[in-house]
């Protein structure tokens, strides 16, 4: 079990048990009792709407007693010595008990995913391939952020010692570089973590400093934080066939410029790392502060100041609730209103009965993770899929689409109720999910204070002294700050790198067309494997800790399809790059970031999309659980160095 036996505190348990979400303690108790009473009426919970916790279950107060009382006896015997009837759920057991607790059906196809997931928090790992001791396959990671580390531990216990190469001074990639007011995650925190490695997070949507510590614990207690090389950028990658090497530049911060040769260099830089800024007529000339949200100074305190936010997205979502009680006025600069669910708990803190359960009953912090595992994954899947029958394109794409446009509707109009100025503006007309959908974490209640200005003009100018609106407005402002997104498609910019015969992946790509076999390998550049690449961003919901762990299995397969074989290099076919790129855009135009009318980052100027994955979470999961040596050429090693150092 995922907790060790330890004596209960009766009184102490009991308090705990009060602030138990229901439904997780109901498999708790199944799984240690068999006792297929507790997932049967009367204490099948309700569903589970929106993104509520249901703690209570939709229960009523006496079941709810009844489930409390029964718990306490279950956990006491439990921890005298009796021991659990289901330690591990076969696949269908666990999708049984994963439909009952969430009050809906969850496909079967779904447990073998959920089983691995489990027995990883269970066993605080998941199986590895193995590469044998003294085995000589270097590999060079591109940064130490999410994706990087998650390589790093993948490949460190499969017995490969990577190489990291971070343009920063620490671990932590984009939770390192973002340090505005109110960063942090829109995915709660007990999803937004490595299956291998819990925390005791202290909210339930975790900010920036304690987010950033939890990817540098990962990185220290599994022994990677040594394999880093800070302050150290990547200039450019360079393929020789000849030996099946690359070459990579990298220079230092104090400028010095060194060359590196590896096997194979897994780029981990992500979509979301170069700021883009709009080229303003005027910006030159503000005589105030100017600066990305991604790019805040660090200390930088904006009290009594005047404050413009250019961007109404996901990381303005954040700022401006933060700031608009210490600020002397905010102006927030709208190209586009944005759908924003509500939250019931972004700001709350976790309470310490909830962290006493999860830190001493079994697999009561697993349960509370795998429900949160499908309240923002695939649940939402089928709201994204375009009825080309549905008779209100103009508002939705299907019914399920459209029950969502009328819930949050209603929840916008409740938000801004008496303020029909603002409703006006903020009511988006576009499908729900058609942009990123945003977490209410006090946006409309910090639009309504005073002192705080929603503008829905764009952008003309700026001068010295602040901004004007397209329609002659000039608003007066001490700061600048454009939450205005990334070149999320300009992927793997600024690195030069050329693969087979000298072409750049610039060459290949372009600046906004990227793509890539599984999100992760083209043809023309072998050995080269890209995380959080082409049509990889999770634009349905979901962690992206999990999809890094995916890709960094599957690259760790190819290391040691690699030293099995006795390979020098891999390269994906053209053909099996084609017909999977072909998938992804057909899948696509049956998705909602397809749909007419909408402007996003996902897509390029043709109309395609270039950065979020077309599939289910379990289908990616499913792609990547195992290489098909098919699907590569697969070139022996050369007679040189490396296939020497293996003997």
């Amino acid at each position: 079990m995922e907790t060790e036996t330890r004596p209960f505190d009766e009184a102490t348990l009991r308090e705990a048990l009060e602030s138990a979400n229901l439904p997780t303690l109901l498999m708790v108790m199944f799984q240690l009792t068999g006792d297929r009473t507790w997932i049967s009426d009367p204490y099948r919970p309700q569903r589970t709407k929106g993104m509520s916790d249901n703690d209570a279950g939709g229960f009523s107060s006496e079941i709810q007693s009844e489930i409390r009382a029964a718990a306490l006896d279950v956990l006491i015997a439990w921890q005298d010595g009796t021991p659990a009837a289901f330690p591990l759920p076969d696949d269908s057991l666990l999708v049984e008990m994963i439909t009952t607790c969430m009050g809906e059906e969850v496909p079967v196809e779904f447990g073998p995913m959920f089983a691995e997931d489990m027995r990883a928090n269970l066993e605080g790992d998941r199986p590895h391939p193995h590469i044998p001791d003294g085995a000589d396959l270097s590999v060079i990671i591109v940064g130490a952020g999410v994706s990087g580390i998650a390589a790093a531990v993948e490949l460190k216990a499969a017995g490969i010692r990577a190489t990291i190469f971070e343009k920063n001074s620490e671990v932590g990639g984009t939770w390192y570089e973002n340090r505005y007011p109110g960063c942090g995650v829109d995915t709660p925190s007990h999803v937004y973590s490595f299956s291998y490695h819990s925390r005791r997070w202290s909210t339930y949507y975790g900010k920036r400093d304690e987010v950033l510590g939890y990817v540098q614990d990962v990185a220290r207690s599994k022994g990677v934080i040594d394999q880093v090389q800070f302050d150290t950028d990547v200039v450019s990658a360079v393929w020789d066939g000849a030996t099946q090497r690359w070459t990579v530049t990298t220079r230092t911060v104090d400028g010095a410029v060194t060359e590196h040769v590896a096997n194979i260099v897994i780029t981990a830089v992500g979509q979301l790392n170069r700021p883009a800024v709009p080229k303003i007529p005027g910006a030159e000339t503000f005589a105030g502060r100017q600066f990305h949200s991604a790019e805040w100074p660090e200390g930088f305190d904006v009290t009594g100041l005047r404050v413009g936010v250019v961007g109404s997205g996901a990381s303005a979502m954040q700022i401006v609730p933060a700031v608009a009680d210490r600020v002397a006025s905010l102006a927030v600069f709208q190209r586009s209103p944005q759908w924003i669910a509500p939250s019931f708990n972004y700001s709350s803190p976790v309470p310490e009965p909830v962290h006493w359960l999860m830190d001493n009953v079994p697999n009561y912090r697993l349960w509370f993770r795998l429900r949160l595992s499908w309240l923002i994954n695939d649940r939402l899947y089928p709201s994204l899929e375009i009825d080309p029958s549905w008779e209100h394109p103009e508002r939705s794409i299907n019914a399920h689409n459209d029950g969502h446009r009328r819930a949050l509707t209603r929840y916008v109009e409740d938000e801004l109720a008496g303020r029909e100025d603002l409703l006006e503006k903020s009511l988006p007309t576009y499908p729900p999910f058609g942009k990123r959908m945003l977490i209410d974490n006090g946006w409309y209640a910090a639009l309504r204070k005073d002192g705080v200005t929603l503008f829905t003009d764009g952008v003309a100018s700026i001068d010295e002294t602040g901004l004007t609106t397209t329609d002659g407005e000039h608003v007066e402002l001490d700061v600048i700050v454009f939450a205005t997104g990334f070149e999320a498609k300009k992927m793997l910019w600024p690195m030069d790198i050329h693969g087979r015969d000298g072409v750049t992946i610039r060459d290949r790509w372009g600046d906004e067309d990227a793509k890539a076999y599984l999100g992760l390998t083209a043809p023309g550049f072998p050995n080269l494997l890209v995380m959080y690449g082409p049509n990889l961003n999770l634009g349905h919901g979901g962690s992206y800790m999990f999809a890094g762990e995916c890709q960094a299995r599957y690259i760790a397969q190819m290391c040691a399809l690699m030293i099995d074989r006795d390979l020098g290099s891999f390269e994906v076919r053209q053909d099996v790059h084609d017909t999977y790129n072909d998938r992804v855009d057909a899948q696509h135009a049956r998705m909602i970031w397809s749909h007419r009318g909408m402007d996003t980052w996902y897509r390029n100027a043709a109309g395609r999309i270039v950065t979020n994955s077309p599939w289910r979470v379990v289908d990616y999961w499913k792609m990547t659980r195992e290489v098909d040596p098919d699907d590569f050429v697969l070139e022996s090693a050369t007679v040189g160095e490396y296939a020497n150092s293996r003997g």
